[in-house]
């Protein structure tokens, strides 16, 4: 290890940064948020520094560098163009023992500045000692998505009960359970809704009923299947879930980001075959959870979206289970984007709509005379099975045979399929389509040939192809 890691307080300590550019901009915020009293040595200042300048934020030196104005100084920042002069300041605060940081420039530099990533009080920092900065802050990326953005605020509430806690457990190991077992707990679900009030409510419970475990449930949308648009949320829940219920949608590289000690349990529904039954999903969520379990119901799409997300959490409400929703990408919007088709277009479609193909449980009909208005898009879930009897309904109520349809197989994944045709086809090519799939009806899909991006596995299938077979 070539560099001591280390935090420094800046708080009311002159700092004095040589440079007013775009370059010694990014220090200066820094340094201000840091709450350091800083110096600027420069001969003009940009106008971002003019500005924190009249603000009282900086003290403008109103010269370039000179030695004296080391005098002082705990920390030297030198960020600017000239080489010569960043020589100049480095050394002399080499001289006079005063740390000093050139940017991009590690040989003048006896401390590094970090990637940060920044959850005050709670900070991560990364370092390549200097040797491969941009390295350092595509980790910081990674890392800054797996840290939620209430974790700063939940060390701020352990800080203010550090001490009664520290009364309660007494032995360093216990203390060290308890933390650990309250940041995984429902205690983090109420600090991540806002509800400060209720995650200290949580913290006074468990110091009163140490043995006692609360669980909780999150209801996450795994999107339409492309690990890369899960939710910063959606992955820290999925890493942090004890018990993962997950549906037949959610593709095998999703679950493969699931914490790998975590019970993974299946309850998928997929037409024609068999599934568990809502009913026992329902009991599962609510068994788990009264455990004191930290549990997942992960669903393809969003939960709210076709997805019965309302349904179960009628049942967490009525069981007086915490729980909160990740919303994630549902198909339309996913797996349109990735056949490139809009759902709306200004020339083509000024709105889109969203139905399932299942029939409802009374019986009754949807409003067919809406849904085959033209110049809007239509996009169902689940309808292969009734692709027929859209279609047929569709063209009854005054839609146009001759509307661009799309079926879209796979929506976002590297094996997708997208097949394009007219809504007379649509039988035809719903009865060829691999299963799940989506079907988009509208003059918007007349835009796929022009707008696809993402390659799909196979080439989309020609309806002289579909009639062949």
């Amino acid at each position: 290890m070539s560099h001591y890691p280390i935090f420094a307080d800046l708080n009311r300590r002159p700092v004095l940064l040589v440079g007013a550019g775009h370059v010694a901009e990014r220090k200066a915020e820094s340094l201000i948020q840091a709450g350091a009293q800083v110096r600027v040595a420069a001969a003009a200042l940009s106008p971002r520094f003019e500005t924190w300048r009249q603000q009282n934020r900086i003290e403008w030196l109103g010269i370039s560098f000179q030695t004296a104005f080391l005098d002082g100084v705990f920390l030297v920042i030198a960020a600017t163009d000239d080489a010569a002069l960043n020589r100049s300041v480095f050394e002399a605060a080499e001289a006079r023992g005063i740390f000093c940081n050139t940017v991009d420039t590690l040989d003048l530099c006896s401390f590094i500045v970090p990637a940060v990533i920044d959850r005050s009080p709670i900070k991560i920092a990364v370092s390549s000692g200097g040797t491969a900065p941009v390295l350092a802050r595509y980790w910081r990326q990674a890392i800054e998505t797996l840290v939620p953005l209430h974790t700063g605020t939940m060390a701020e509430i352990a800080g203010e009960w550090r001490s009664r806690v520290k009364k309660a457990v007494r032995t360093m190991p216990e203390r060290r359970r308890f933390w650990e077992n309250l940041f995984a707990s429902r205690f983090s679900t109420f600090v991540a809704q806002g509800n400060r009030a209720a995650a200290e409510a949580e913290l006074s419970a468990r110091l009163a009923n140490l043995d006692t475990p609360r669980g909780e449930v999150v209801l996450v949308g795994a999107g339409p299947g492309d690990a890369g648009l899960l939710t910063i949320h959606a992955l820290q829940a999925i890493q942090a879930a004890d018990v993962v219920l997950y549906d037949a949608l959610v593709s095998d590289e999703i679950l493969a980001m699931v914490r790998k000690d975590a019970d993974k349990i299946s309850v998928g529904k997929r037409a024609g075959a068999h599934h568990v039954q809502q009913e026992a999903t329902n009991r599962l969520l609510v068994q788990y959870a009264q455990e004191g379990k930290r549990v997942v119901r992960l669903k393809g799409g969003d939960p709210f979206v076709f997805g019965r997300g309302g349904e179960e959490a009628q049942v967490l409400a009525e069981a007086g289970i915490p729980y909160r929703i990740v919303p994630g990408i549902t198909a339309a919007l996913g797996a349109t984007a990735y056949a490139g088709i809009p759902l709306t277009h200004r020339d083509c479609a000024q709105s889109a709509l969203f139905i399932t193909g299942h029939s409802r449980h009374d019986g009754s009909e949807p409003d067919w005379r809406t849904l085959a208005l033209s110049h809007q898009t239509l996009v169902v879930y689940m309808g292969t099975l009734k692709a027929a009897d859209i279609a047929a309904k569709l063209i009854e109520y005054g839609r146009s045979a001759d509307t661009p349809v799309a079926v879209v197989s796979n929506g976002t994944l590297a094996h997708q399929s997208v097949q394009t045709g007219r809504l007379k086809d649509l039988p035809h090519m719903a009865a060829h389509a691999p299963r799940p799939a989506l079907m988009v009806i509208g003059e918007v899909v007349a835009l796929r040939e022009e707008l696809r991006w993402f390659a799909d596995s196979e080439p989309a299938l020609e309806m002289a192809q579909i009639h062949a077979a």
